[in-house]
């Protein structure tokens, strides 16, 4: 079974998406470009196994997981992108309708973020910084505007397509392998970050060319938090899992970040979104967009080679 699974990956990983390849998104009336990386599909083996070093619970057990093809962002999103979307002063450059486009939604549909009562980079800086505090909510709001400003179906990743991208063909700790002497070429944490995020794509990225899949911000996911999901995968092959929230809270955040310790850094390894992000937030209701005490979580996104219909589009945006 194991040969056939890696008889798969072959096939699909070197001979089915010839022409998928990277490509800068450009949003009309600014001269910003996002740029998009092809991650080929394939089989991976999702989780750790207890003899890895820093091993928890909630990792295992190691099961195989297909996913399929899809760009993911290079860097993490930074305030330069973010800030148009609070702002939405580019909203009336919103390109009309083309029949090759994968989204069809007027922009002005879309409700955005409240002004937030703190500066919420807590001058850490902004220009080329991750963008921070946000609600998973948030996050999502901005891939459906970002969407609609572009015609492409953008979406956060799920966390076996976050893990199978940080991983790059791995199976190891990190991407870069087992040895965490090397962390610090490949990532800002608690060691090296001196309390501070840090301007996007400045360490050595991981063999997939994506930067700061380790450690700088933590990043969202799309699925909530069970500390026993991975149990019901563990006897076969898993096809895209998604394990879709019910509840606000917990939901899966991945990467660690520079206010963490290496062992959160690790490609396996968990955190689940917790209501105390919030214990500073002085709204009454609490803010739906911001949180105000995770200044360690951001985001990036992904567009499936395969475009979704819009019914299930708007699925990813709620």
């Amino acid at each position: 079974m194991k040969n056939e699974y890696l008889l798969l990956f072959v096939f699909y990983g070197l001979f089915a998406q010839d022409d998928f390849s990277q490509y800068n998104q450009k949003i009309i009336g600014i001269d910003y470009n996002l740029e998009m990386t092809p991650i080929k599909g394939g089989v991976f083996l999702m989780g750790s196994p207890k003899s890895e070093k820093n091993h928890m619970a909630d990792e295992g057990p190691v099961h195989q997981v297909k996913v399929d093809p899809f760009w993911m962002s290079k860097y993490e999103t930074t305030w330069d992108l973010y800030h148009l979307f609070m702002e939405r002063d580019i909203d009336k450059n919103q390109p009309k309708f083309d029949s090759q486009d994968e989204v069809n939604i007027k922009v002005d549909a879309i409700s955005g973020a409240t002004t937030p009562y703190v500066e919420m980079s807590f001058g850490m800086g902004t220009d080329g910084y991750p963008a921070i505090s946000m609600t998973q909510l948030a996050a999502k709001k901005f891939c459906k505007w970002l969407s609609s400003m572009t015609g492409n179906f953008y979406r956060l990743p799920t966390e076996a397509e976050w893990e199978y991208a940080c991983r790059a063909g791995t199976s190891t700790a990190y991407s870069f392998g087992d040895d965490v002497n090397l962390l610090g070429e490949y990532a800002w944490f608690l060691k090296n970050s001196k309390e501070s995020y840090q301007k996007v794509g400045q360490k050595k990225p991981n063999s997939w060319s994506l930067y700061d899949m380790h450690g700088n911000v933590s990043e969202w996911t799309l699925d909530k938090y069970d500390i026993e999901s991975y149990q019901k995968y563990k006897d076969s092959l898993t096809i895209n899992p998604y394990e879709k929230p019910i509840n606000l809270y917990p939901r899966v955040v991945k990467g660690g970040s520079w206010m963490s310790s290496n062992s959160k850094l690790r490609s396996a390894s968990r955190e689940a979104s917790s209501k105390k992000w919030k214990r500073q937030d002085p709204q009454i209701p609490r803010s739906k967009w911001w949180h105000t005490d995770a200044q360690f979580v951001g985001f990036r996104v992904i567009r499936p080679l395969k475009t979704p219909p819009i019914e299930e589009q708007l699925t990813y945006w709620e």
